[in-house]
């Protein structure tokens, strides 16, 4: 992994480069598989909205936690419209006494990988209010990322370029929320899976996922069955960061509790679990013989439709006179002859109106031969 960094603040003090000196870091076969696994309709199953509170461990409210999964679409270079999950979260509260937050933006593809996500995280101290922001940005075969850090007056920006192959197994804060609700969906965490992240520095390191069970707690006055996964993010920089996460049967998040955190984030209402919906049989009707005679409706419309084709069959026949003098003459020697192929007998008295038909010898042989027959050896 190469970086370049850039300032865009000439007050920026302190600008400096980093380049990978070690072998890149690739995920474990078992997270890859696991995320192939992932399907557009199971992870359609999973977009919902929902809120957490965050209190302090002794019980007092510091704020609020919300967390969106919906589709979002997304414009390519060309101007292409493409639907991805979009995921939004976004925290703002108190921490001894001093606004802090932080959100997250972002647009995934079907298997989680990141496209496009925005993050930021701030802490208005009265002194020195710090800020922080990265953005990654998938650009033909790498993964951009930029990040700026602003401490008062002084901002720090630094510009990465991640191979797009690297981001194998890459699991961002975006890709993470909408990660956990599947693995709360499928009540399961893949054994021996490696996923790759981005520690608090900006680096790529390993993040590995363990299950620890279940268990019922209580929400809004009811018991719910929550399955608890734990997040580790194995920085090489420092120390692991840990993260339980308390999750329901269909992926909502009941209580997530950072390690060594003086707070944790706590549902305060149950909300209408879902459930997978289930194929119904399509229903099969017998058919039924229709008696349309017996139907004052459809016998209406029988009659109706009758006297239509009747008065359209005489409009025509006087319009065409001819048409009648050629029927006449038709039964008329259809009668006095009486034949007894009446077919072959029609074919041979139309025939010498057939644009296309030779014209007949002016002596004929009495045993002439079918017309039909005829016509299929000439057309042969």
């Amino acid at each position: 992994m190469s970086s370049q960094v850039q300032s865009s603040d000439p007050r920026a003090k302190d600008q400096h480069a980093s380049a990978a000196e070690r072998s890149p870091l690739e995920a474990s076969a078992e997270a890859i598989h696991f995320l192939n696994s992932l399907g557009k309709e199971e992870l359609q199953m999973l977009f919902f909205s929902e809120t957490l509170a965050m209190v302090s461990n002794t019980g007092e409210p510091q704020g609020e936690l919300t967390i969106e999964v919906q589709s979002g679409k997304l414009k390519d270079k060309f101007d292409v419209v493409s639907h991805y999950p979009f995921v939004h979260a976004s925290c703002r509260g108190f921490m001894d006494k001093t606004i802090c937050g932080n959100s997250v933006r972002g647009y995934l593809s079907w298997n989680l990988r990141t496209i496009e996500q925005h993050s930021q995280e701030f802490i208005k101290f009265h002194i020195l209010p710090m800020e922080r922001k990265m953005s990654l940005l998938k650009e033909e075969d790498r993964l951009v990322m930029n990040r700026s850090i602003k401490e008062g007056e002084e901002i720090k920006t630094e510009v990465t370029f991640i191979p797009w192959d690297s981001t194998v197994g890459f699991i961002s804060e975006a890709a993470n929320l909408l990660l956990l609700r599947v693995m709360a969906w499928r009540q399961m965490v893949p054994n021996n899976a490696r996923f790759l992240a981005l520690d608090t520095e900006g680096k790529l390191c390993y993040s590995t996922y363990q299950a620890l069970g279940s268990q019922t707690i209580q929400v809004d006055r009811q018991q719910a069955e929550v399955f608890i996964v734990e997040q580790t993010v194995h920085s090489d920089q420092g120390i692991p960061t840990s993260c339980q996460f308390y999750l329901l049967s269909d992926g909502h998040l009941a209580k997530r509790i950072q390690v060594g955190s003086p707070s944790y984030c706590l549902i305060t209402k149950m909300p209408s679990l879902r459930e997978e919906d289930e194929m119904e049989p399509h229903p099969v009707f017998k058919k039924k013989p229709l008696m349309w005679e017996e139907d004052m409706e459809l016998y209406s419309k029988f009659l109706d439709r009758k006297e239509q084709l009747r008065l359209s069959h005489t409009r025509y026949l006087q319009q065409h006179p001819d048409a009648q003098a050629l029927i006449s003459d038709f039964l008329l020697f259809l009668l006095l002859r009486q034949p007894a192929d009446v077919v072959t007998f029609a074919a041979e008295h139309f025939g010498p109106f057939a644009m296309h038909r030779p014209p007949s010898p002016a002596l004929r042989s009495s045993n002439r031969r079918s017309p039909f027959r005829t016509f299929h050896t000439e057309s042969s």
